[in-house]
């Protein structure tokens, strides 16, 4: 092995396991692969999702509520 700065391995998550993970249809990781709306990794023929790419994914989609206003009684 070469010198240089070392990277964390990053889990690879087939389509199976990123559509189970968002509890959606295959249909959907694919949508996203295809649109390249997400982070992949072609290995040969099969397709694989760093786990980071689907947490970051899943992040840029996070809503936060809107703080509401305390009520006081009359």
């Amino acid at each position: 092995m070469s010198g240089g700065s070392k990277r964390p391995v990053d889990r690879l998550l087939t389509v199976a396991e990123v559509a189970e993970r968002l509890s959606t249809s295959e249909r959907f990781p694919w949508r996203l692969i295809e649109e390249r709306r997400i982070t992949f990794v072609r290995i040969g023929r099969k397709v694989r999702i760093p786990e980071s790419a689907l947490n970051d994914f899943i992040a840029a989609g996070l809503v936060h509520p809107i703080s509401t206003r305390t009520w006081r009684a009359a």
